[in-house]
């Protein structure tokens, strides 16, 4: 069995969609009560620059935008272009218009080490930088990656650009993947390296190993949340030149890999009872004595919900610590209520709960008291 977090986004915003009739628009806009915050939150979504999606994809993304190449290519020049992030990034002098007491008309100044990073296609402004700081071209990140993995045959995975080419992402698959309960289960996990970077002077550029294709803002959002390793350089003019620490740093992800899967492995083989499930449930929203009868009727229908998805679960994986385990994050990304604010529906507002992380909090406590189970 292999589990493909990117697939299980794509069926479920898929399914989502069809169940609230969203459609899309000639322009390439959604309309519709579904899920579709979770193409576009605001600003944060694929760039339209250049007059469609700035994405190239080896496989469909859930959302249907982007250039895809079934089974990828190896060709730098050809995912440029289809990626839209072929543009080169220049620093530009910050210049002001100021009118001193007493004067009638404004002078220009020019701004003393601060430039702007400006697009090389379009002249679009991406952000404000100090004199320090150096470019990392696009084309670099194709190089590092290569570099990187020492191979020059990279079948590149997905690329792209967010936020009116701000943001920049490049992505290739591990040649490893690693196993889950290989004797039972047989839950396999394929890893990624996605390469992120942003012109904007407010990020550093940041490698790392995650389960995550980039295709979107939010996948870029999943893929930082659940990266196993990270290796991030600041904008530098030696910046990606230094490979031998990021591959030290990067070159330890399989093995990360290999022991978040036997961490994985063990809550596998570990059998509950129903009972340590609804104390795991109890524990991970406890009640206060004086608690008001909503809030504790509240408390009961998600023990209801929650006991009825591990028995279903508990179908396909055992009666496991490792089917608790699903369950409390499906629960938590795709079931629990949200409060919607005025400008929101409840899906708008939990696609924004789960791009913010909102409940990663609750889902290490989970996987740390699982794990006690593991070791009594």
């Amino acid at each position: 069995m292999s589990t493909d977090v990117n697939q299980q986004f794509h069926d479920q915003r898929t399914a989502a969609r069809a169940a609230y009739g969203s459609v899309r628009s000639a322009d390439g806009t959604w309309t519709g009560a579904g899920f579709d915050a979770y193409e576009v939150i605001g600003r944060d979504g694929l760039d339209t620059t250049l007059g469609e999606a700035a994405l190239y994809s080896s496989t469909p993304a859930w959302h249907g935008l982007g250039n895809v190449i079934p089974g990828g290519t190896d060709s730098i020049e050809d995912v440029l272009r289809l990626g839209g992030i072929g543009f080169e990034v220049e620093k530009r002098n910050v210049r002001y218009s100021f009118m001193g007491e007493g004067e009638t008309d404004p002078s220009l100044r020019t701004a003393a080490d601060y430039f702007v990073t400006v697009r090389t296609d379009t002249g679009a402004p991406l952000g404000v930088v100090g004199g320090k700081y150096t470019p990392i071209q696009n084309r670099d990140l194709f190089t590092f990656l290569q570099d990187l993995v020492n191979d020059h045959g990279v079948i590149w995975e997905s690329a792209g650009a967010l936020r009116d080419g701000k943001r920049v992402f490049v992505t290739m698959r591990l040649p490893e993947s690693v196993r889950i309960d290989a004797e039972g289960i047989n839950d396999e996990i394929v890893p990624f390296i996605a390469m992120l970077n942003g012109h904007d002077g407010r990020s550093p550029a940041q490698a790392l190993v995650t389960p995550w294709r980039v295709v979107c803002a939010n996948t870029e959002r999943f893929s930082i949340r659940d990266a196993h390793s990270t290796w991030k350089v600041r904008h530098t003019a030696s910046a990606l030149d230094r490979i031998a620490e990021a591959r030290r740093t990067l070159g330890l992800s399989v093995e990360y890999y290999r022991e978040w899967a036997a961490e994985e492995t063990l809550l596998a083989q570990t059998e509950i009872a129903m009972r340590d499930f609804e104390q795991l449930v109890t524990g991970l929203w406890p009640l206060k004595d004086d608690a008001p009868v909503r809030t504790v009727n509240a408390a009961a229908r998600r023990r209801e919900q929650l006991s009825a998805m591990y028995r279903a679960e508990s179908e396909r994986l055992g009666r496991t610590a490792y089917a608790a385990e699903r369950v409390v994050t499906d629960y938590l990304d795709h079931v629990a209520p949200r409060r919607p604010g005025k400008t929101m529906t409840e899906e708008i507002a939990r696609a924004t709960a789960l791009l913010e992380g909102a409940d990663d909090e609750i889902k290490n406590t989970a996987h740390r008291k699982l794990m006690t189970l593991v070791r009594r």
